[in-house]
C-alpha cells in the first residue's frame, strides 16, 4: 500500500496558559503503523482528540485521502473511517460483550446477528471472544479485545491506539502485534501511542516525536535506538536509574496466608498470599490488570482489614489497623488510581499533601492545621520531583496525568517511609519522568526502605526489582531473583503457573 491516508498541516490548539499543539504537521501513510511519541504534556492526547473529533483545532487543516477532514464530533470521525481504542476502557461490567459493543455502534444489528459477527471477526484477527460473556468477568487483555473488535466492526481506515500494551502479558503483546500487522497488510493505517520504546522499534514503520506541543522530528524506529528516541522526546541526555548494590537487611514486612474476599462483585479475592520484604529490598509484583493488584495494595495500606497475624510490620500485627495508624508506624502506600484515590481532584496540591502527610510531616497540632507547613511540604514535592504546575494552590485535576503521578509518588517518598507500597508508579509517565521516579524508589531502598512495586510494566520491574513474583486470580507465585528469570518464565508466572516456578522468598 502506498500514498497518504491522513495529512495534518499546521494544527494548533491552545488552552489558557498553554499551547497544547503548536503548528503540528505530519502525514500518515496508507497501511502504515505510525508511532506518536512525546513526554507527558507534549500534546499527543490533544492531537489525537482533534483527529477523532473530540476537540476542535484553533488553526491548521487536515485532509483524509486528499479531501478536507474536520470532524465536529467522534460520530463524524467514525463515519470517515477513524476508530480509537482508548487507554481507559469504556465498558459496562454488568453487560455482556455483544451488548457493550452494540452500545458503541450507531445502528447495531440484532444482538444474535451481532454476536455472530463478533465471533467471526475476532477469530479472523486472532482475538477470540465469547460474545455472551459478562464483561465484569473478563481479564484486562480480554477487555481490550472487546474495544478492538468494536473498532474493527467499523472497518476503519485509521485505527488510533493509546498505550495498548499496558495491560497485557508478553504473550498477549505478541498476539496483539500479529493482529496489527495483519491490519497493516490489509491497508489499515494505525496511529500508535506508547511509552514502551522497544515495542515501537519492533512494530512501527515511522515515529513522530512531539515536544512542548511541537513536532521536533520523525525517525525510522527500526534504525533508531530507544535511548535516542527518548532523548529526542526530552531534548536532553536521558539518565539511567542506578541502584546502590546494597545487600538487603532484616525482614520488615511479613505477609502470611493473607486471604480476603473480593471487595466488589467484579473485584478479585486474595487467596493465601505469602511474601516477605526486607530492609533495602525492592520486590516487584507483576500481573495482568485485574488479578488482585488493587486488593493487595488495599490490604497492605489498611483500606481493607486482614485476619490476625496475616500482616506483620517489624514483628507486630498490623492487620487490624487503618491507613493512618499504619502510616504512623512507617508503612506508606500510593495506589494506582491517582485522580480520585491517591488525590482528591478538586483539592489543591497543598491540601492533597496534607491528606497523607499530616502524621509523618507534623502538619497538625492540637486539632489545628498548619497551613504554612503544609504549603511548604507541597512546594518541596513540586521542586524535588519537577512537577509542572503554576504552584501548590492549583487543584490536582489541573495537572496532566504524568505530573500528578510525580506529585503522588513524591509525596510518599519524601515522608521517609520504612515500607513503601506503590501500584503502577510510572503509569502514563514519559521516559524522563519514569526514570526519575524509578531512581527515587532505588534511592529509598538504598537508604534502607523496603519497597514493594506492583506494576504491569515488566521492563520497569526488571530494572528496579531485586526479586519478582506474579499475581494471578488473587494468588501470588513464589518469589524469584529477577536476574534468574526469562521473559517467557515471567509470562508463565503471570498466566497462572504457580507450581514449580520458583523458590520461597525466605530461601531467596
Amino acid at each position: 500500500m502506498t500514498g497518504t491516508l491522513l495529512s495534518i498541516k499546521g494544527l494548533t490548539k491552545a488552552y489558557p496558559g498553554v499551547v497544547a499543539n503548536d503548528t503540528v504537521s505530519l502525514d500518515i501513510g496508507t497501511g502504515e503503523i505510525h508511532a506518536l511519541l512525546g513526554e507527558n504534556g507534549a500534546g499527543k492526547s490533544t492531537l489525537v482528540k482533534m483527529i477523532y473529533g473530540l476537540v476542535k483545532p484553533d488553526g491548521g487543516t487536515m485532509q483524509m485521502r486528499g479531501a478536507p477532514f474536520a470532524p465536529p464530533e467522534p460520530r463524524s470521525a467514525r463515519a470517515a473511517g477513524v476508530a480509537m481504542v482508548f487507554q481507559h476502557f469504556s465498558l459496562f461490567d454488568a453487560l455482556d460483550v455483544s451488548e457493550n459493543i452494540a452500545l458503541g455502534m450507531e445502528n447495531p444489528p440484532p444482538l444474535r446477528d451481532l454476536a455472530a459477527r463478533i465471533r467471526t471477526v475476532s477469530e479472523d484477527y486472532g482475538l477470540p471472544l465469547d460474545p455472551y460473556r459478562t464483561v465484569g468477568g473478563l481479564s484486562a487483555g480480554e477487555r481490550q479485545r472487546v474495544e478492538i473488535i468494536r473498532c474493527l466492526l467499523q472497518d476503519p481506515k485509521l485505527l488510533i491506539m493509546d498505550e495498548p500494551t499496558s495491560v497485557l502479558t508478553p504473550q498477549e503483546v505478541g498476539i496483539l502485534f500479529e493482529t496489527l500487522n495483519k491490519l497493516r497488510s490489509e491497508g489499515t493505517s494505525i496511529l500508535y501511542i506508547s511509552h514502551k520504546l522497544e515495542e515501537i522499534r519492533t512494530l512501527c514503520d515511522t515515529a513522530t516525536i512531539l515536544r512542548l506541543g511541537k513536532n521536533v522530528g520523525t525517525c525510522d524506529p527500526r534504525e533508531t535506538t530507544a535511548r535516542q528516541m527518548a532523548e529526542m522526546m526530552v531534548g536532553s541526555e536521558l539518565q539511567t536509574p542506578k541502584g546502590t548494590g546494597a545487600t538487603p537487611g532484616a525482614a520488615v514486612l511479613d505477609v502470611s496466608g493473607l486471604s480476603l474476599p473480593a471487595p466488589t462483585r467484579f473485584g478479585t479475592a486474595l487467596k493465601n498470599v505469602h511474601l516477605r520484604l526486607h530492609m533495602g529490598e525492592v520486590l516487584g509484583i507483576g500481573g495482568v490488570a485485574g488479578n488482585g493488584q488493587d486488593e493487595l495494595l488495599a490490604a497492605l495500606s489498611g483500606e481493607m482489614r486482614a485476619a490476625p497475624d496475616a500482616i506483620r510490620l517489624k514483628g507486630q500485627d498490623i492487620g487490624h489497623l487503618g491507613p493512618t495508624a499504619r502510616r504512623r508506624r512507617g508503612l506508606l502506600a500510593a495506589p494506582e488510581e491517582r485522580l480520585g484515590h491517591a488525590a482528591a481532584p478538586d483539592m489543591s496540591l497543598t491540601e492533597n499533601a496534607l491528606l497523607t502527610g499530616a502524621v509523618r510531616e507534623g502538619l497538625t497540632a492540637n486539632g489545628f492545621l498548619k497551613w504554612g507547613k503544609a504549603r511548604s511540604f507541597a512546594e518541596r514535592i513540586i521542586e524535588t520531583f519537577d512537577v509542572r504546575t503554576p504552584g501548590p494552590d492549583n487543584a490536582a485535576r489541573s495537572l496532566s496525568g504524568g505530573n500528578l503521578q510525580k506529585f503522588v509518588i513524591g509525596r510518599e517518598v519524601l515522608q521517609r517511609p520504612e515500607v513503601l507500597v506503590v501500584n503502577q508508579p510510572t503509569w502514563g509517565v514519559d521516559a524522563s519522568a519514569a526514570a526519575a521516579i524509578r531512581q527515587a524508589l532505588l534511592d529509598l531502598a538504598g537508604n534502607g526502605t523496603a519497597v514493594l512495586v506492583i506494576s504491569q510494566d515488566l521492563d520497569e520491574l526488571m530494572e528496579v526489582a531485586d526479586h519478582f513474583a506474579a499475581l494471578n486470580e488473587g494468588r501470588l507465585t513464589d518469589t524469584r531473583r529477577t536476574g534468574d528469570l526469562t521473559i517467557e518464565e515471567i509470562g508463565l508466572m503471570m498466566g497462572g503457573a504457580h507450581d514449580g516456578m520458583g523458590i520461597a522468598h525466605a530461601e531467596a
